[in-house]
């Protein structure tokens, strides 16, 4: 294929992650009630499913640690290679280890298109200004897979099949993202891959904390939406709202690089995560529809724009660590995401609801916000006091 009829490479970045993420990884969330409905999984297999995927995304951001940039294409092929042939496997009937184990590989899949992507079109590609449309392809994806996910229900398909259709469109969009992965960066983009980024760099120790507890924060109401809506209003499609969730991640990419490029790194970060914090907070409130989808917004409007302020703010200090900073990221996020379902649990056992959860997953944004501010104040502090000297 010529050039001429590759996708650009912002676009093609977009669809690697909306086939790694927004379908192998966050698909699961909204087939994971039907799942249960069709007697294919337990509530409990289906938490340990969602657990093995939140391991297999750790173990994928290990795995790339040392990865160089010059492999960044090669894992994205490979990537959503895994991802299709694990959409389709969700759909044979097997007892729960098989969809353990299904789970734990498209969660390692998972993490090398994130990093991969992040890699090809960040440093080897050098498109930084790209990062927006890159990173709202996990919105995309969420919202395409939920979509194919509520239309296959209302057609009276059982979550097997939905789970091939979801695999099928998978490979479609694979298929037009794989073409821009063979073509090499020009000296322009090389010299831009290089280049520093305008603002002031957040510490890389800053920046892997915050991250962590991003992904601590979010991941309840990641995980348990759709769950929570089918227990709490029956009226309501659980799937529309998860939609709503995908829909707002698109555009918000796009938001919060704009607050990036206007406010700085800590200032849009620690932005971010308040409103983050705020819609984990809702349903916690009552169960109203209007709550449900307020959080659905604010969340699904504020994890993906974490992700597009962080990445590229680490591209700034990746030069000053002897590992892949976005690996790291990854791997600490994977970190947070394994501890929220299970603290989450704990808790609801101890107390019978989600209430303490969500308010545990809004406190650790609150956190990461505050870790924000003091370092941006100390170092105008640090600047006014040298002056007066």
């Amino acid at each position: 294929m010529s050039s001429a009829r590759r996708l650009p490479a912002a676009l093609s970045a977009a669809l690697i992650l909306a086939v790694g993420m927004g379908f192998g990884r966050f698909a699961f969330t909204g087939l994971y009630p039907l799942m249960v409905r069709d007697g294919l999984l337990s509530v409990t297999g289906g938490s340990l499913a969602a657990s093995a995927n939140y391991a297999g995304y750790l173990l994928g951001a290990l795995l790339l640690a040392r990865s160089h940039e010059r492999h960044a294409a090669r894992i994205c092929i490979l990537a959503l290679a895994g991802t299709v042939a694990a959409l389709a496997a969700m759909a044979i009937p097997a007892p729960v280890w098989f969809a353990i184990c299904v789970r734990l590989l498209a969660g390692i899949f998972s993490a090398m298109t994130l990093v991969g992507a992040a890699q090809w079109l960040l440093q080897t590609m050098g498109e930084s200004h790209g990062a927006p449309l890159m990173f709202s392809g996990v919105g995309l994806g969420i919202l395409l897979s939920a979509e194919l996910i509520a239309a296959g229900n209302a057609f009276g398909l059982g979550s097997a099949s939905i789970w091939c259709a979801l695999a099928l469109a998978g490979l479609v969009l694979a298929l037009l993202a794989g073409p821009a992965l063979r073509q090499a960066p020009t000296p322009q983009q090389a010299q831009s891959a290089a280049a520093a980024p305008h603002d002031a760099p957040i510490p890389a120790g800053a920046i892997l904390l915050i991250y962590g507890l991003a992904g601590f924060g979010y991941i309840i109401t990641a995980t348990y939406l759709p769950l929570l809506m089918r227990s709490g209003l029956a009226a309501v499609d659980p799937l529309q709202v998860w939609a709503v969730f995908g829909l707002g991640a698109v555009p918000s990419c796009f938001l919060w690089h704009r607050l990036h490029l206007r406010l700085g790194s800590r200032m849009a970060l620690a932005l971010n995560l308040l409103v983050q914090a705020i819609g984990v907070m809702l349903p916690a409130l009552g169960q109203s529809a209007l709550l449900y989808l307020g959080s659905a917004v604010l969340v699904g409007g504020s994890f993906m724009g974490t992700v597009t302020i962080a990445m590229p703010a680490a591209r700034a200090v990746a030069g000053q660590v002897r590992f892949n900073m976005l690996a790291a990221m990854t791997a600490l996020y994977g970190i947070g995401q394994i501890v929220g379902p299970l603290a989450a649990s704990a808790l609801r056992g101890l107390t019978g609801s989600f209430v303490p959860a969500l308010g545990t997953a809004a406190g650790a944004l609150l956190v990461g916000a505050l870790c924000c501010l003091p370092l941006r104040r100390n170092a105008s502090l640090a600047g006014d006091t040298s002056g007066r000297r």
